[in-house]
């Protein structure tokens, strides 16, 4: 009796170590997978980051565009729908954040006058784990941002006078707009247009 019972015990043990082994196994599988979704979202947060930088710089451009013509509203439509003379391109501000997050931007590129789409590779890589070839992996990701006009007008009729400039309409609030006042009281870059990532 008590000889099969140490033989039962016995059989068991490999299965025991078995059993341990491939829980051990799936254990730092999920790690690995742990950590490659950490660097993942290190990635899309530089990314992010780098993407609205860069179209937050064009629409400060744009708003300096605007307020140089501020008596010229003929030209008005053309600046809201991203169209202005002497604009630089933006991704210099997508490098700095993207930097700022520990990561390194491999493509910027201006999706029409008002997008911006950024790349970026993590600086970190996804380290030593039991997936081989993990340890010198790094993740890219991309995000695109959109400057969206928030402003309407009507160009004054002749009989209103040529000094007369149009009432603006930015997301229900009127502006009445005196360029012979302090540049305080007129619509500022984040007045005129909406920054956002792309849905």
């Amino acid at each position: 009796m008590h000889r099969r019972r140490f033989g039962d015990a016995g059989q068991a043990f490999p299965i025991y170590i078995t059993v341990v082994g491939g829980l051990l196994f799936l254990a730092f599988a999920y790690f690995a997978v742990g950590q490659a979704s950490a660097n993942r979202n290190d990635a899309q947060t530089a990314a992010d980051a780098a993407a609205l930088a860069a179209a937050q710089d064009r629409r400060d451009q744009l708003a300096g565009a605007w307020l140089q013509n501020l008596l010229d509203p003929v030209k008005w439509q053309a600046i809201f729908e991203g169209n202005a003379d002497g604009l630089d391109l933006s991704c210099w501000r997508a490098n700095q954040l993207a930097a700022q997050n520990d990561a390194n931007v491999k493509s910027c590129v201006p999706d029409g006058p008002l997008s911006y789409t950024v790349v970026v590779e993590t600086n970190d890589t996804v380290g030593n784990s039991i997936v081989p070839g993990t340890e010198d992996m790094k993740s890219q990701e991309e995000a695109t941002a959109v400057i969206e006009p928030r402003c309407e007008f009507e160009l004054p009729t002749e009989e209103a006078g040529e000094d007369t400039l149009p009432a603006l309409t930015c997301e229900g609030v009127e502006w009445k707009l005196d360029p012979k006042g302090p540049e305080e009281l007129l619509p500022q870059p984040e007045d005129l247009f909406d920054v956002h990532l792309a849905d």
